[in-house]
């Protein structure tokens, strides 16, 4: 009966390390998955996105160096009310920035795909960025339960 317990117990043990390792986050697995999903929901051809992650990624660097940038500043607040107003005004104009490097890039994405292939992309990007919140929240799903809407 004892050895039954045990065996039980360690089983246990290896699920549970498993799991955990499987929940260990992974940016290079979240890109590949990323990356996958937006070519698949948006139909791009693989010359389509040989086209369109380049550019894709050098966007989400520059905004992910301007998001960095802005958590930064806002880490301590200033003491008075003129430190306060001067860290929000920074904080506004990387916002602004942000939004024109989105604003720039996806100008030229409609250079290398179709406006319309660019709309699915971000469409795509976003539900998938939907699904992984939900995931995390509520457990995984596979992505073939995710709904496609068109």
């Amino acid at each position: 009966m004892k050895k039954k317990y045990c065996l039980l117990l360690a089983v246990m043990m290896i699920a549970t390390l498993t799991n955990a390792q499987e929940k260990k986050f992974s940016p290079e697995q979240f890109d590949a998955e990323l990356q996958k999903f937006i070519v698949w929901d948006a139909k791009l051809t693989p010359e389509e996105a040989a086209k369109f992650f380049p550019l894709y990624w050098e966007m989400q660097k520059k905004q992910r160096e301007l998001y960095e940038k802005q958590q930064h500043i806002a880490k301590n607040k200033p003491a008075d009310d003129k430190g306060c107003r001067q860290i929000i005004k920074e904080r506004d104009e990387i916002e602004l920035e942000m939004k024109r490097v989105q604003l720039d890039y996806h100008n030229k994405f409609m250079n290398v795909l179709s406006p319309s292939k660019v709309y699915d992309a971000l469409r795509s990007e976003y539900k998938f960025h939907r699904h992984k919140m939900k995931q995390w929240s509520f457990g995984p799903k596979p992505a073939s339960q995710m709904r496609k809407r068109r």
